[in-house]
């Protein structure tokens, strides 16, 4: 009777997805400070806060305008692409469970050179005192992850609904407590049709996600901004890197599976 009533691998991948997406937003929702960013909230200037406001949302605007083009140069777009085609077949052909846990294992894997890219940059910029400069180099190797992430599971990152979705995954995933949730169901509500949301404008998007950015990283990149020492703050790039990208590859697991369920 069992061997009946054994659900499909898409409903217990779903299931999988729910589960994780469940720890991920409860581990973001009880987030505490941790010991060193309330001892470093003593000696922090009161201004950086607006000049790490500045300094994501410039970057984010060049990369948008005139740096995707060069992220592309450092992976083979087209190979990935050629990949997913190959692993959606394949899947549609054999229906199990090893098939559909492709796309998810290749997605992960692709984020582990830019995670260990971005420690080791963040900590060599950190020995030499170099904090705010790392900002454009640490959000070209997120937006990178981000586009990789993309390309494995069948989406695009270059149409204006496509950053929105970045943007919005990047917000949520340094965020905690009620305002993750928020961005969580804004994203989720995305996702059911991906259209952008009335009087959409990317610019405040852009200042919304960096602000958050900078409220989560701020402490860090004081410190990243000591020579020596700064190298513990740098390191916390890779940190950071791996809590966006665990969000990202499940936010993008979750719209790959919705389309397989034609929801």
């Amino acid at each position: 009777m069992g061997l009946f009533n054994k659900k499909p691998p898409l409903d217990k991948e779903w299931e999988k997805l729910l589960k994780e997406e469940s720890k991920f937003l409860v581990a973001r929702v009880e987030k505490k400070d941790s010991l060193i960013n309330r001892k470093l909230a003593e000696v922090v200037p009161e201004k950086l806060q607006g000049t790490l406001d500045t300094a994501f949302a410039k970057a984010f605007g060049l990369i948008f305008d005139k740096g995707t083009g060069i992220i592309e140069k450092t992976y083979k777009k087209e190979e990935l692409e050629k990949n997913f085609q190959i692993n959606q077949y394949i899947n549609e052909v054999r229906h199990d469970a090893k098939s559909l846990k492709v796309f998810s294992k290749k997605a992960k894997q692709s984020g582990n050179f830019n995670l260990l890219a971005s420690g080791v940059s963040g900590v060599g910029m950190g020995v030499l005192g170099i904090g705010i400069p790392d900002i454009p180099v640490f959000i070209g190797m997120v937006l990178k992850s981000m586009y990789e992430i993309a390309l494995n599971y069948g989406f695009r990152y270059d149409t204006e609904e496509e950053r929105y979705f970045i943007l919005m995954v990047i917000e949520g995933a340094v965020s905690h407590g009620d305002e993750m949730l928020r961005i969580n169901e804004k994203i989720d509500a995305f996702m059911k049709n991906s259209v952008l949301p009335e009087n959409y404008d990317r610019e405040s998007q852009i200042k919304k996600t960096s602000a958050s950015l900078s409220k989560e990283l701020l402490y860090m990149k004081f410190l990243q901004g000591v020579p020596v020492v700064g190298a513990v703050g740098g390191a916390y790039d890779a940190v950071y890197m791996k809590q966006i990208t665990s969000y990202a590859n499940l936010k993008y697991k979750h719209r790959f599976l919705r389309k397989k369920f034609k929801r």
